[in-house]
């Protein structure tokens, strides 16, 4: 409208003696217009880039290049692969198997891929007939209450609404999970009998990993008896090749631009200075600390409540969603790599895909200082697990070394053995083996290859967004513990919050990348619907959330619903967390009962789980013959269970059922949503 306007009243200044023609205007006019699209549509194209959509539906590719991209098939048939190994995976574990899995194929002449199946066009495996001798392997982590992770979401859903014919296709599923859990490898389970179902064929048995016990054990037995199988279905050999070939070279950065190296950002280039909305897993927010302080009252354990500024970001949160926090590495450890391997930790350098085909072309942002690798990027506090022994085995000088990295890289019962104890008992990470296995030296830039990404870490929201929705609110115990060689293993999240104090001065704040992950732990949509929730320690975490939007419900005036809480610490003056804000939640009425376990405040440990027993009556009174709901928050190893169990046990003798039919009411209420848990183990 401005610059209409300006046109206007120049045409009319120049009438007599004009200066600019009207084909000078319009060119001008032209030129501006061409400008200002080229402008936006290279904007898109860039913002589409980095967030890489993806649609499991060919007939939405609205492009070749698009198809060419997605179409894992083509880069198949381009290359001479005939094995592609797609992963699910949440933290990075079932990653790293389909890129074991895809090495190891070069052994039994199949050249293998590594493929995220959200990134490509998964409607393509009706095409893998056409390959000679193909295989489609798929390492399927399941994680939350039998979720598909978020990679694997809409091939999950494809499978589930489709009707593809996958007759020709050869399959192999490896399953991620853990047996503390209700729904153990659900997705994996449901992708194997799902194929099967759509005409394609299982060329070996499902594996079923648990991460509760030893999942790298899991692993290895089930991949020696898959390629016993291969061998058999296809009829070939094995070619007795070692698989120790490096998936990525290094490349000298040392002349590339301060500007263009990476410093610690997750996916985007400088993304923590030109902070972009939306924020998620790939680009998160780097939130203030707006307040970070001690609930324990005394004792030597640490509970920290912190509270995450979010004011101007445009996020939004649900009450029982989590945050993810990205953790990094403390400074000691990463200068005790250096200094054990006489390495310059500020070397900047880049590993590069040998594979060009491969969509993932970095096992991480490059490039960066071996430092930043080390801080930001790559675990170096969990246990490594077999594959890496084996990498390191020529690197030790010492024979002595050798046998012992050969033997725990072994799959002989002395060897799980030794690895069992060297390195799961005595809780030894990365630094601890170098430390102790002093002529083992690895070139720095082969171990940032071996070793797997560092995870961001998930906390339960302790607030409600009625309440708090410029904060997000988290309750976290520190973590630290001696090892049985007397090292001190410290938590890499918590350490790292416990350090990020803000100040009262002008000082900048200490700051933390986040962003929000949705959960199904939901209230009731009702506000008068009962509830009860059992969490004991941090597991009050969402339920401290629940209170509040319950008890701003009430302040506006509307009808609330019974709430019932048991929390569970050692001891009443020590650990009990937030007491004095459920006390007057209690007093206001917003908090109907408030049931409290102390363990260790008499001679007879006393937990949740006793006083659910005593309460029979009033548990069924709420969730049978009010409907209402029952929410559990806290350990899945033991208490997740036991209440599991006493409310089964509650429903039969104040149901009147049987076992089977109580198992059957408490399984409905699982699938009403009546009955959720946010358990961990």
């Amino acid at each position: 409208m401005e610059n209409s306007e300006g046109v206007k009243i120049e045409s009319t200044v120049v009438t007599e003696e004009p200066l600019i023609s009207a084909l000078d205007i319009a060119l001008f006019v032209v030129i501006i217009t061409v400008a200002y699209f080229w402008y936006f549509k290279r904007d898109k194209q860039s913002s589409s880039s980095e967030k890489k959509p993806y649609t499991i539906q060919p007939s939405s590719l609205s492009s070749i290049e698009q198809t060419s991209n997605s179409s894992f098939i083509k880069k198949l048939k381009s290359t001479g692969r005939s094995l592609v190994v797609f992963y699910g995976s949440q933290t990075g574990t079932a990653e790293e198997f389909a890129g074991r899995i895809a090495k190891e194929g070069a052994r039994y002449k199949m050249k293998g891929m590594v493929a995220d199946p959200e990134e490509c066009d998964m409607a393509d495996l009706v095409e893998m007939k056409e390959i000679q001798k193909s295989l489609a392997i798929f390492c399927i982590a399941t994680y939350g209450e039998g979720d598909p992770t978020d990679n694997a979401m809409d091939f999950y859903e494809w499978l589930q609404n489709g009707d593809a014919d996958l007759e020709g296709l050869n399959y192999a599923v490896f399953g991620l999970g853990n047996k503390t859990y209700e729904h153990y490898n659900e997705i994996a389970i449901y992708i194997d009998q799902r194929l099967e179902e759509l005409g394609a064929t299982r060329v070996h048995e499902i594996g079923l990993g648990d991460d509760d016990a030893n999942i790298e054990d899991d692993f290895v037995s089930w991949k020696e008896k898959l390629w016993e199988s291969v061998c058999s279905h296809y009829g070939i050999e094995e070619t007795g090749e070692e698989s120790n070939i490096r998936q990525y070279k290094l490349v000298d950065c040392s002349e590339v631009l301060p500007e263009r190296i990476f410093s610690g950002e997750i996916s985007r280039l400088k993304s923590y200075e030109n902070q972009r909305f939306p924020f998620d897993v790939k680009n998160p927010y780097l939130s203030k600390i707006a307040v970070n302080r001690e609930l324990h009252k005394s004792g030597d354990r640490s509970c920290m409540h912190t509270e995450f500024d979010i004011d101007g970001s445009k996020m939004r949160y649900d009450t029982g969603d989590h945050v993810a926090v990205y953790p990094k590495n403390s400074s000691e450890l990463v200068d005790k790599i250096g200094e054990l391997l006489n390495a310059d930790l500020d070397a900047v350098f880049s590993l590069l895909n040998t594979d060009e085909e491969s969509s993932k072309k970095h096992p991480f942002p490059c490039p960066c200082t071996y430092r930043t690798a080390l801080t930001y990027y790559l675990d170096i506090t969990s246990n490594p697990r077999t594959h890496i022994m084996k990498e390191l085995i020529e690197y030790a000088s010492d024979p002595k070394d050798q046998e012992k990295l050969k033997l725990m890289a072994s799959s002989t019962p002395e060897g799980k053995k030794e690895f069992h104890e060297w390195i799961l008992r005595d809780n030894r990470n990365i630094v601890h083996i170098l430390e102790d296995l002093p002529s083992v030296k690895p070139d720095l830039d082969h171990l940032c290859e071996l070793l797997p990404r560092l995870q961001c870490r998930y906390y339960s929201i302790s607030s409600s967004p009625k309440v708090y929705p410029k904060s997000i609110h988290i309750t976290a115990v520190l973590v630290n513990y001696t090892t049985p060689t007397n090292r001190v293993n410290k938590g890499v999240a918590t350490n790292l919050l416990a350090q990020l104090i803000p100040t009262n001065d002008e000082l900048p704040q200490p700051t933390i990348p986040i962003y929000i992950r949705r959960s199904q732990f939901r209230l009731p949509p009702k506000s008068q619907t009962p509830i009860i929730m059992i969490g004991p320690g941090t597991g009050l975490a969402p339920f401290r959330g629940f209170i509040q939007e319950r008890d701003y419900a009430r302040k506006e005036g509307r009808e609330i619903g019974e709430m019932v809480l048991y929390f569970g610490c050692r001891k009443k003056d020590e650990d009990f967390i937030y007491e004095n804000e459920l006390q007057e939640y209690v007093a206001n009425g917003t908090l109907t009962k408030l049931h409290l376990a102390f363990s260790r405040d008499q001679p007879e440990k006393k937990y949740v789980t006793h006083l659910l027993e005593q309460n029979a009556d009033e548990l069924w009174n709420i969730i049978g013959e009010k409907s209402g709901h029952l929410y559990v928050c806290g350990d899945a190893r033991s208490m997740a269970k036991d209440v599991h169990s006493i409310i089964v046990k509650v429903v039969m003798e104040k149901g009147q059922m049987t076992n089977s039919q109580a198992l059957n009411y408490v399984k409905k209420m699982e699938q009403q949503k009546r009955y959720s848990a946010d358990v961990w183990s």
